[in-house]
């Protein structure tokens, strides 16, 4: 998309009202700085910081600190973990101030979490997943309100194209894992799959998986799925079920990493192991227990460094409120990992992977000279 013009109404306005919001809104911000099991948050693992050369441009060269909100609605296990260390950890060598709001998995609370954002005297605001329906009139609210806002994994192209889209290239993700799905099972197999409409990146998933499908003449068996804040467990049951009513199934797709490690728990637990293979997105030092695991079923993953995508989603923020993107829409691309690679090199967490395959880094993605670039 090319870009569009910022909203301009008067941000020494903006911020002014914004005051007033915050002491009425004070009281809705207690899921600030929360993880996402509803403790404090922890502190930041280190990353590695790149030097800076450039320039430091407005708002960055003045005595305040820029200030930014980030609006999440995570779901369990440790990608949102991993997403927002990244995003503070790049905050941090930005001098920015940071504040997180987690809504875990509830709908209504990320509403209540945006209004509270906009009225907290922030300079722009991060939503990091979440429901178009519910959140696209907040998010033009933002907008209104004269705050840059950017959006990571939200569907909303069609009803807030002023703001900032970004995301994991969902489309190159799933086409990685259902070529070598495809290699693996080959055509004409009884197949599985187990995911979860209505979300922006596991929608474009799921629009290759039908392509791909089709392409290889594969019988799906059963579609499961849900996102709840358990959802390694409580999916782990439905695929159970599904696999006691749907013998033979030859592969699974489950393009979310805790979708992944549900359904390779049930594949276990009926002792399928040595005939399904397990197929997903996401990679964390947990998937790849799993992955190496004597025996274990999930072959291979996509994935991006949630740390590192974290981090960049950030950095889109800064050149957005120092006036500096040149789109409206930025895209992380994706890597293949198997279980093979994982083994043949000994691979046991995130660190030795990303020495192995530092692409996963992404250290050139959405930056400018004046960027002190973290890596992991």
């Amino acid at each position: 998309m090319s870009k569009t013009t910022l909203v301009t109404r008067g941000r020494a306005t903006a911020r002014a009202v914004a005051a007033l919001l915050g002491s009425a809104l004070l009281l809705a911000a207690c899921s600030q700085d929360l993880g996402p099991s509803g403790s404090a948050a922890p502190p930041p693992e280190t990353a590695a910081v790149g030097e800076a050369t450039g320039q430091k441009p407005a708002p960055f060269d003045g005595a305040e600190p820029v200030k930014i909100a980030i609006v999440q609605n995570s779901g369990a296990g440790d990608y949102f973990q991993q997403w927002t260390n990244g995003a503070r950890q790049q905050a941090q060598a930005l001098g920015m101030e940071i504040q997180v709001y987690d809504a875990q998995a509830d709908n209504a609370r990320q509403a209540t979490d945006m209004q509270t954002a906009i009225g907290s005297g922030v300079d722009a605001i991060i939503v990091d997943h979440g429901q178009s329906d519910t959140m696209c009139p907040l998010i033009n609210d933002g907008l209104t309100a004269g705050l840059p806002v950017v959006i990571y994994d939200v569907e909303i192209s069609a009803c807030a194209p002023e703001a900032v889209e970004t995301a994991q290239d969902d489309a190159n993700l799933a086409s990685l894992i259902l070529d070598k799905m495809s290699e693996d099972i080959g055509p004409n197999q009884p197949v599985g799959y187990v995911n979860v409409l209505g979300i922006a990146p596991l929608d474009r998933r799921n629009a290759v998986w039908e392509q791909v499908r089709a392409q290889n003449a594969w019988d799906q068996k059963f579609f499961v799925g849900e996102f709840t804040n358990s959802v390694a467990t409580d999916n782990a049951q439905l695929v159970d079920a599904a696999l006691k009513a749907n013998p033979g199934v030859a592969g699974i797709f489950a393009p979310y990493d805790e979708l992944t490690k549900g359904t390779v728990s049930a594949v276990q637990q009926n002792n399928l192991q040595s005939q399904i293979k397990v197929y997903g997105v996401d990679i964390s030092t947990a998937d790849i227990e799993v992955m190496t695991a004597e025996g274990s079923p999930w072959v291979a993953t996509a994935t991006t460094d949630p740390n590192a995508i974290g981090a960049a989603v950030v950095r889109v923020t800064a050149l957005e409120l120092a006036e500096q993107l040149d789109s409206r829409e930025v895209v992380f691309p994706g890597t293949l990992v198997t279980q093979d690679l994982l083994k043949q090199n000994g691979i046991q967490n995130l660190d030795q992977l990303r020495a192995k395959l530092p692409e996963l880094n992404m250290t050139g993605v959405a930056t400018a000279d004046w960027i002190p670039v973290v890596s992991f």
